[in-house]
């Protein structure tokens, strides 16, 4: 779909939109088969889970070791032995497996939200963010937009529920843009469905849960950006007693324009 056109996406089924989404992680660091989100898509929508024997990302290489699970609306890398690449997460990285160019939705502003509901461990965490398509190395694009980022270890207790709902801007590698991000307490239950959206534009971005204003943060990005959506586990935050948990994001719709 072209960048800048109203977007509407509920998981109707019965598998997810290849024309869309692709069901894997940042493979250009590792591979297709190895990032393959673990998801299903039914009446209720997109869920990402982590089951007990979904594999590590990028062991030995991504500290500290992660699993994950997620789909993003956009793809592409340089070939293989070239640092060219999305989110790149360390110095010196080099593509593993060559990624096609693939775009989905690649919104440069408007409104982009987010339905989703999570279940969590104090060793996982889900988010949905705006990531730039990074297809230019010598532009920088890779600034982030984080519509919501949810650790459980940041969770109130079930009697009296609330979460740290992390929403900003991340730089990463561009020069053009500054940090502004934080993770404000919020009297909501991430088990319940929610909706995450920010509106921007060239001046602000501005973050709302269920339609109350969370933050406004100035001159967010407005390239191309691609949907991230996915559910992490952290496996050395393991308590002793919680390798049997699976961690899951629900998505019920994304929409835009």
């Amino acid at each position: 779909m072209p960048s800048g056109t109203t977007f509407e996406e509920l998981f109707p089924g019965p598998g997810l939109d290849a024309s869309t989404w692709l069901p894997h992680y940042l493979p250009a660091w590792s591979s297709r088969d190895s990032t393959r989100a673990s998801l299903r898509v039914d009446d209720v929508g997109l869920t990402l889970d982590i089951p007990v024997q979904h594999p590590l990302w990028c062991p030995g290489d991504h500290e500290p070791p992660l699993r994950v699970s997620g789909i993003q609306s956009g793809s592409w890398s340089g070939p293989v032995g070239t640092p060219y690449g999305q989110q790149r997460f360390r110095e010196g990285q080099l593509v593993r497996e060559e990624q096609e160019r693939f775009e989905g939705w690649l919104p440069t502003g408007g409104r982009v939200e987010i339905s989703a509901r999570m279940r969590l461990s104090p060793r996982s965490m889900a988010a949905g963010w705006l990531s730039g398509f990074e297809d230019d190395p010598a532009q920088q694009r890779s600034g982030e937009i984080c519509v919501f980022e949810v650790f459980g270890n940041a969770l109130g207790p079930p009697e009296q529920p609330s979460a740290e709902v992390g929403v900003g801007i991340k730089p990463f590698r561009d020069p053009a843009l500054r940090p502004d991000f934080a993770a404000p307490r919020l009297p909501v239950d991430v088990t319940a469905f929610h909706t995450y959206a920010v509106d921007w534009d060239a001046d602000h971005a501005v973050f709302s849960v269920d339609g109350d204003v969370v933050r406004r943060c100035a001159h967010p990005p407005t390239y191309p950006m691609q949907v991230m959506l996915a559910v992490f586990d952290f496996p050395t935050w393991s308590t002793g007693d919680d390798a049997h948990l699976v961690p899951e994001l629900v998505v019920a719709h994304v929409r835009g324009g």
